[in-house]
């Protein structure tokens, strides 16, 4: 593996087969299907926690609003499986046959036309994939043509979901307000609601997820990695080279946008709805301290900081209903002042050494093994 490092290192290959371990062995066999399909939704948030490690830990850029793009690729699936789900025969009871539940609701007596070209699955694959993109282009653009960073960026991207919401709330007709699009049941007439689904669902989303952290290694080892951490180190050395910074900011945001938009889509067909809820404000800040404790610098970390988070979210609200908040607070503090630099810090800090060590003597007794064979063998 060393004989391409632009790709990845030692150290990485070895963390790839520990988390293809872990996800595709040790958890689906130690867990019952409830918990498996917990660790799948925690999946879906790692997707924005990996994009983050290459917007803000190599790119420098901080966005308080990555939930806007989770939420997008969501309700980009959750159209076509809403779709899906209001056949005639299954809506013959409205008042209007054929459209969604919640636009009979609302006295709406046709399919829009935005909604329409998402009776095709491939079209809402690709919506998944480009409108995300598209919009974070039209941000990205807007913003750091005119050299918009640090916490003012922070704070535009922030009010970005807080807009985004309040009009997915308002546009009830058109995106089932507060309630979201639920009731999604079929995928191309496959039952998605079975626990059979769930599990095929679960292997889906560590495939995405691979090939994700396969991108991003790529990313992180080619020049444009290099660039980016320049950029973030010294912008105006960058800029003074020759380097457009605008478009590599751009660049990577895009990208950071549709690993995020991904996670949305796995994440509505996992759990069979989206709402507004994990489009606002309070989501993507809770997507940045999975990036957080993970390391912003750890593109592993990003996967294992966000099952820590949620395991321990989801273990602190069972155990404390009422104080759980406070305790998952003062736990991601603990985490900060502690490990500054996340898990992904003190892996290569503390434990990483000790591997190497190990490793390289390991090599160098079977070399000086082989060498006395060697020596030793008879003449002929």
């Amino acid at each position: 593996m060393n004989s391409n490092p632009r790709f990845f290192n030692r150290a990485e290959f070895l963390g790839l087969l520990v988390l293809a371990l872990l996800l595709v062995v040790i958890l689906p066999l130690g867990l019952d299907n409830f918990r498996l399909n917990l660790v799948a939704k925690y999946l879906t948030y790692s997707f924005v926690a990996l994009g983050l490690v290459l917007c803000w830990g190599y790119g420098g850029i901080l966005s308080l609003g990555q939930g806007v793009f989770f939420g997008l690729g969501g309700y980009c699936m959750a159209m076509y499986l809403k779709l899906e789900a209001s056949s005639i025969e299954n809506t013959k009871i409205q008042s209007t046959p054929g459209i969604p539940d919640f636009m009979d609701w609302n006295q709406i007596t046709s399919l829009p036309l935005l909604w329409q070209p998402f009776h095709s699955l491939t079209f809402a694959i690709l919506a998944v994939l480009f409108v995300p993109a598209i919009f974070a282009f039209i941000i990205g653009a807007a913003m750091f043509k005119r050299r918009v960073s640090g916490v003012y960026f922070a704070i535009i991207t922030q009010a970005i979901a807080a807009i985004m919401t309040i009009l997915i709330v308002g546009q009830q007709g058109y995106t089932g307000g507060i309630n979201g699009i639920t009731d999604l049941r079929t995928l191309m007439g496959w039952d998605i609601r079975t626990d059979h689904s769930k599990v095929v669902l679960y292997f889906v989303e560590v495939a995405c997820l691979f090939a994700c952290i396969l991108i991003a290694l790529f990313v992180k080892h080619s020049k444009l990695g290099r660039i980016m951490v320049a950029m973030r180190e010294k912008e105006d050395r960058v800029r003074f080279s020759g380097y457009s910074v605008a478009n590599f900011k751009i660049f990577s945001f895009c990208l950071a946008a549709v690993f995020a938009s991904i996670g949305g889509a796995l994440f509505t067909l996992e759990v069979g709805f989206m709402s507004p809820s994990f489009v606002g404000i309070v989501p993507s800040i809770e997507m940045v301290i999975y990036a957080a404790v993970g390391g912003r610098l750890s593109i592993f970390g990003a996967v294992y900081g966000t099952l820590l988070v949620n395991y321990a979210k989801t273990s602190l609200s069972e155990s404390f209903p009422e104080l759980w908040q406070l305790a998952f607070g003062a736990l991601f503090i603990a985490v900060v002042m502690l490990l500054p630099n996340g898990l992904g810090g003190a892996w290569r800090d503390y434990v990483q050494p000790h591997v190497d060590r190990i490793l390289a003597g390991r090599k160098s007794k079977s070399v000086s093994v082989r060498g006395v064979l060697i020596d030793g063998a008879p003449a002929e």
